[in-house]
């Protein structure tokens, strides 16, 4: 009888910490539950389209410091962010998203297939040595969430 009796103890103990844990994470604050997010560019024709869900998307949660963006971005798509040929208005929309925190991945074999350096792109990007694809996949390890839009 004494056997029974510590075994339900035990179990409801178990119960008790399995409820108070959920109860916890039902009330996490949206902070503690920053998504991270990586986009996948390499339309030339849909930047701006990927440009506008960036800002949509910093504006459906509240600002830039809600959520951590990442934006990869490889092949034809990249001729959209070279400095001396950029529309203004993507060479404005970039500098707000740098600021912002955005982090602009530009895939190091695209740079030397288009024959341009990190200095010849708006300013914010980065060189990703390894590839844009690769960088993707790095992100995605560390649990960010990918859109192709």
């Amino acid at each position: 009888m004494h056997r029974r009796s510590l075994l339900s103890g035990v179990i409801a103990a178990i119960g008790g910490a399995f409820g108070a844990s959920r109860a916890n994470a039902a009330t996490e604050t949206p902070a503690a539950r920053k998504l991270k997010v990586v986009y996948h560019l390499n339309d030339l024709d849909k930047v701006n389209f990927v440009l506008g869900n960036i800002q949509n998307h910093f504006d459906g949660v509240g600002g830039p410091g809600n959520v951590t963006i990442a934006l990869v971005i490889h092949g034809q798509a990249l001729k959209a962010f070279h400095a001396s040929s950029a529309n203004p208005d993507i060479t404005k929309r970039v500098g707000q998203f740098s600021k912002a925190g955005l982090e602009l991945a530009a895939c190091g074999n695209t740079m030397k297939s288009q024959n341009v350096t990190v200095q010849d792109l708006l300013p914010g990007f980065v060189a990703v040595e390894q590839g844009g694809v690769v960088r993707i996949a790095e992100l995605q390890s560390q649990g960010y969430l990918y859109l192709r839009p």
